[in-house]
């Protein structure tokens, strides 16, 4: 079983909604597709999207480090000797984690393929019915109130809440107006993205916890490189706070965890360079006592459906944020996950379980 061609074409889809964080604001969710054939005719499916501020891969840098680096190194290799695929691709270069993520997951799409086996029943096998988070994107409180209340209406039970693009008062302002909209029956997590300081974010999250506004999680509140931050807001808070952009690789992940800098990991397989990574770092964690949320850029329903694969293999992964594709104005991809609402079924088929991409420039 070897690897024949790996093809990449690019595809774009408008947003619903303008998705808004302290770091970025998202009209149209711009990603590359990645399509493995491999000689028995068996076809695997991978996705990334460019997140410079995140990852700091762009369009252009993922075509190129697919077409140019990781395709030659693993064209004409067997499928059959994985572990030597997947050690070459972490190594081959430097960073270009959403490159290697796209190319790692059509890679298990095709091993999974080949088992005839479900991925997330090659991966583990732990479930195949997840539920996820809706996001709420950062705007004025009042506006974040309507949206909170729509998405619960939806049938949407827990919120994701995006903070930290202006000052602490006018977070503090937007969460109370969503608790006063939607009641205290929600569960809300607050996601900084890198918006606040340590000082700043040990004084919000006290203050709405004394306020008692029910907070379940607080998502990367500092830079990603500040860890002594990230551990200061951990020790001086009740609330539970994730490392999300401090940890891309497993040995961030050993560092944050042996420091105790954080109560829980949130995994991107755009960050960690796909499935293999993700389940090291998912390992770390768990040996830690440390459970881990499933997260995701704005990706369509085809890197949602890897992601979701490898979440639910996994015991120690208790929580996820797969609701990028719900928010697309249209629907680019056959086959994969099924949404019913907040609930994502996992179809007993083998691989991804995804038929084709329908988009300009390849299927």
């Amino acid at each position: 079983m070897k690897i024949e061609r790996i093809e990449t074409f690019r595809a774009a889809v408008p947003l619903i909604k303008p998705f808004k964080t302290a770091l970025r604001t998202v009209v149209t969710a711009e990603t590359i597709i990645v399509k493995v054939t491999c000689d028995n005719g068996i076809v695997g499916w991978g996705e990334a999207p460019p997140t410079v501020v995140i990852t700091g891969d762009s369009l252009r840098s993922i075509e190129s480090a697919i077409q140019d680096v990781i395709g030659p190194f693993l064209v004409h290799k067997s499928l059959l000797n994985f572990e030597l695929l997947f050690h070459g691709l972490k190594s081959i270069l430097v960073g270009n984690s959403s490159a290697k993520a796209a190319v790692d997951m059509a890679l298990y799409d095709c091993l999974a393929q080949a088992c005839k086996l479900p991925l997330y029943q090659f991966l583990g096998g732990h479930k195949n019915q997840l539920e996820t988070d809706f996001t709420v994107s950062v705007n004025g409180p009042e506006e974040m109130g309507e949206d909170a209340v729509s998405y619960v209406k939806k049938g949407f039970n827990v919120l994701k809440v995006k903070v930290g693009k202006d000052d602490i008062a006018t977070d503090i302002e937007r969460i109370r107006e969503i608790r006063n909209r939607v009641g205290y029956d929600i569960k809300v997590r607050l996601d900084a993205n890198q918006g606040w300081n340590a000082k700043d974010a040990i004084r919000a999250i006290r203050k709405m916890e004394d306020s008692g506004l029910e907070i379940e999680l607080v998502e990367q509140p500092v830079k990603a490189d500040d860890i002594d931050g990230l551990k200061q807001v951990t020790d001086h808070v009740d609330t539970l706070i994730m490392a999300d952009e401090s940890v891309f690789t497993p040995k961030q992940a050993f560092h944050v965890l042996q420091t105790r800098s954080a109560d829980l990991i949130n995994i991107k397989l755009m960050k960690a360079g796909g499935i293999y990574q993700a389940q090291i770092i998912n390992q770390l964690a768990e040996t830690c006592g440390v459970e881990c949320m499933v997260g995701s850029m704005i990706e369509t329903k085809l890197g949602i459906t890897a992601a979701a694969h490898f979440a639910a293999s996994k015991q120690n992964i208790t929580r996820y944020d797969f609701d990028a594709p719900l928010m697309l104005a249209k629907e680019i991809v056959d086959g994969g996950i099924q949404y019913n609402n907040r609930f994502i079924t996992i179809p007993n088929e083998p691989g991804l379980g995804i038929k084709g991409i329908n988009a300009d420039g390849g299927n």
